[in-house]
């Protein structure tokens, strides 16, 4: 325990180190440079962000955007989630299914989400179904390809020894392929919620007045950078936080998978 802790303290101390040496650097290269002139310092940008938790952005406060950003990126992301799983699990253990979408998933993989929005417009209108269906996208993709990898790499040794004992294909994809999968999965579920959330912002590209990705939009219309640099820091601290949840989720779902960092 005392190791952790250490290990802990250290590590918090090295991203202390880290985050205040950047802003220096920020602060420095704005004062000794002319980019001073667009750009507004560290300090400026932190004390506009603060202040948007209690002043509007627009129509609403920071808290607010990034409320209506996680109702649209949350359910996106847990359909997507899903839907990846079940279609790389299956693709990964059943070559039928794997020679039947393999061909259309590789040529939906390397399409960035963005590149999508005219067709969802198209296909959803304008609404949050547009929205949704990027995030989805964004989400489905790395998950699915996770998946798929968990599934194909299960030791054939532990196969051979099931079907040694007589299990059938269904026990051995119950008992064996699935648990086996679960660390490639969780991979799968962090890169895509990372990919979800960021696509929030192009997401928000599409008739939005609300959400942290329409704050940097909005700021294009007056160039208001000190307002872009604000939504930035919502989008960094609020994944930031996802992918910490998400990590101690797996830890105390996988603890066999825990890395020391």
């Amino acid at each position: 325990m005392r190791k952790i802790l250490q290990r802990m303290a250290q590590n918090s101390m090295y991203a202390i180190i880290s985050i205040v040496s950047f802003l220096l650097l920020w602060a420095i290269g704005v004062q000794l440079s002319d980019i001073k002139i667009v750009m507004p310092g560290p300090w400026e940008v932190i004390i506009d962000f603060v202040d948007s938790f209690i002043h509007p952005v627009g129509r609403y406060t920071m808290p607010v955007h990034i409320l209506y950003s996680l109702m649209r990126v949350v359910p996106a992301y847990i359909v997507g989630s899903v839907v990846g799983i079940t279609l790389g699990i299956l693709m990964g253990w059943y070559r039928p299914i794997n020679s039947i979408f393999r061909p259309i998933y590789e040529l939906i993989r390397p399409i960035p989400p963005i590149a999508w929005i005219p067709i969802s417009i198209v296909w959803f209108g304008i609404g949050e179904g547009s929205k949704w269906f990027l995030i989805f996208l964004a989400a489905f993709v790395p998950v699915t390809l996770n998946s798929i990898s968990g599934a194909r790499s299960v030791d054939p040794l532990l196969i051979k020894c099931g079907e040694m004992l007589g299990a059938s294909k269904k026990h051995m994809f119950r008992t064996i392929v699935l648990p086996f999968s679960v660390p490639y999965i969780f991979s799968g579920l962090q890169v895509g919620l990372a990919g979800s959330w960021a696509t929030v912002v192009a997401a928000e590209m599409i008739r939005s007045t609300e959400g942290v990705g329409w704050i940097i939009i909005s700021s294009m219309d007056t160039n208001d950078v000190a307002q872009s640099l604000v939504g930035i820091m919502g989008i960094g601290i609020v994944g930031f936080l996802l992918a910490t949840i998400m990590r101690n989720v797996e830890d105390r779902l996988c603890a066999w998978t825990v890395r020391e960092v």
